[in-house]
């Protein structure tokens, strides 16, 4: 690790709408350290070129996100076993060396800001649905059963990916059809959106809550918009609700701490920076 100023970014295509550097800056500042984290546009047919060039000039590491995610599982020279689990990296983290460490964070994201925004939320109490099969279900999925829950149903518009992520997981998930997901409902503890349904400019998530547990957590990765029909529904019924703004925050948190040394909180001033953005 040399003495100078540390830069870490985000690679991805496009990347022009990321977040990420206003959190990392944010974190910076915070504690003093003199370093940034920058927007790295990336080409898919750029990535290999792109991820070795992070040693020659400096980089620390960086974040990848869409659509990097899954390919650079072959590109990087060490993958962590939750990364590997999860079929995805999103934080590279370059060695002394020069060599690449591929990380997954979302898991880690995605419980931190289920305990800090449903602290009464116990994995052991019962029973999760997640919707969806794409990388932020196969994060959820593995962060709740490494937390412990039962059982775990998976309901995706396309039946084959739930049957693969299934499989994946072993035989605490358990596949329920995209017709049936409102009948999964009953008895759950919690209830996780990671499709896209219901982010703004796409279509509304379609799922009539009347068997939903007056007690169940309903949490959402989507943050754009913040109240997304489905927390707004679930909410107006009384259920705890959990946005996805603090997935993104905290998934950043260690990788911030492999980069720049410290590991950083998420504070109610970050979150209302980057909620900022949100509305602009």
């Amino acid at each position: 690790m040399n003495d100078g100023p540390r830069v870490a970014g985000v690679m991805g295509w496009p990347v022009e709408h990321s977040r990420s550097p206003i959190i990392h800056r944010y974190w910076l500042e915070r504690h003093g350290i003199a370093g940034d984290y920058i927007k790295l546009p990336v080409r898919p047919e750029n990535l290999e070129r792109g991820l070795r060039a992070l040693s020659a000039l400096g980089f620390a590491g960086c974040n990848l996100t869409l659509p990097h995610k899954e390919m650079a599982l072959a590109i990087v020279d060490r993958v962590d076993p939750l990364a590997r689990r999860i079929g995805a990296i999103n934080t590279v983290v370059v060695g002394a060396d020069g060599s690449l460490e591929g990380r997954n964070t979302d898991a880690f994201g995605f419980i931190e800001n289920l305990r800090a925004g449903a602290p009464q939320w116990r994995a052991r109490t019962g029973p999760a649905l997640v919707l969806g099969a794409g990388g932020g279900a196969r994060a959820a999925i593995a962060a709740l059963l490494d937390e412990g829950i039962p059982e775990l149903y998976l309901a995706n518009r396309g039946l084959a990916r739930a049957d693969a992520l299934a499989e994946a997981f072993g035989e605490r998930v358990r596949v329920v059809s995209w017709e049936r997901r409102a009948r999964a409902l009953a008895g759950v503890t919690l209830l996780v959106n990671a499709t896209s349904l219901g982010m703004t400019n796409a279509p509304s998530l379609d799922l009539p809550l009347d068997l939903l547990p007056p007690s169940a957590t309903v949490t959402d990765l989507v943050y754009v918009p913040l109240m997304t029909p489905l927390l707004a529904a679930a909410r107006d019924r009384g259920n705890p609700v959990v946005d996805g703004l603090g997935m993104l925050m905290h998934q950043g948190r260690p990788g911030f701490a492999a980069w720049f040394g410290v590991l950083p909180e998420v504070t109610p001033e970050l979150r209302n920076r980057v909620a900022a953005t949100l509305l602009a």
